[in-house]
């Protein structure tokens, strides 16, 4: 997956943040080895896994030494299975040992999103829906967490508050009803694509006739999904959303709806087991 500009100047700042908590002043354990005192090192998955997080773990080695040697096994998006060699590592003991900590935390991290993506989209790879994820996020993560949404397979819901319409509840109450609201997104921001959560069916017929671009079927049961999507008629993309559950994605996707949106793919990790294990070159 290439990088943009953006996202690797995300990378050099999450690296850097995650550094100065982690090492502070210095690491006094790694400082308790000779400084020309060379090893080697592999990093392993305990576990079936996704990879994700390459270019966060390179950079914290470089960071840390920029002479650190990374030859990578497996590919980004790869499924692993348990015992894979994820990578082998070359350079100061005291630099390997330094890095090890920030290194495996993008790791376990991100591969813990992306393979519980990849679960997500494998359940609905039959259909045309896409599962999106949310701004369901670790703070000051975000776009890492996003990056590995779509290493396992699913894909990009707005980044933030900035690039997105999404007039929900109480947007809607403020702004003086749907109509309103999408009326004067429309005049703030003409290119930008405008999404109304809505609670019924009269309220789908509301964003619907106000020509919203996106409709997300707030909490719908089967039926009433089944419903809007025989009401919406290609008039808008449709959007499923709460209460989001595994097992329910395909009896979802299977009503011809566009897109499930969840804050698991984020909200719910759990992070890949792995390990560092070191030996002297």
């Amino acid at each position: 997956m290439a990088l943009s500009s953006g996202l690797i100047k995300e990378i050099e700042r999450s690296v850097a943040v995650a550094l100065e908590e982690d090492v502070g002043g210095g690491d006094i354990t790694a400082a308790l080895i000779p400084p020309h005192h060379l090893a080697t090192a592999t990093i392993i998955t305990r576990e079936s896994a996704v990879m994700c997080g390459q270019p966060w773990a390179e950079r914290v080695f470089q960071a840390v030494d920029a002479s650190t040697q990374i030859e990578w096994q497996v590919e980004e998006g790869q499924r692993l299975e348990p015992g894979t060699v994820l990578c082998n590592l070359s350079g100061s003991a005291r630099s390997l040992l330094t890095a090890e900590r920030a290194a495996l935390n993008f790791l376990q991290t991100l591969m813990g999103v992306a393979t519980e993506s990849s679960r997500y989209a494998d359940a609905v790879a039959k259909y045309d829906t896409q599962i999106l994820d949310t701004r369901k996020t670790i703070p000051g993560l975000r776009l890492a967490q996003k990056y590995a949404v779509k290493t396992g397979g699913c894909a990009n819901h707005r980044i933030g508050l900035f690039d997105a319409y999404l007039i929900k509840e109480n947007h809607i109450a403020a702004a003086g009803g749907i109509e309103q609201a999408i009326l004067q997104a429309r005049q703030n921001q003409p290119s930008a694509h405008v999404e109304v959560e809505v609670e019924t069916l009269a309220q789908l017929t509301q964003a619907l006739d106000a020509g919203a671009d996106i409709i997300m079927l707030d909490n719908f049961s089967l039926t009433e999904i089944e419903q809007a999507v025989a009401q919406a008629h290609g008039r808008a993309k449709l959007e499923v959303s709460g209460n989001v559950e595994l097992e329910h994605l395909a009896s979802l996707a299977a009503t011809g709806v566009d897109f499930i949106s969840t804050g698991a793919l984020t909200k719910h990790v759990r992070a890949i087991d792995l390990s560092m294990r070191f030996s002297e070159a």
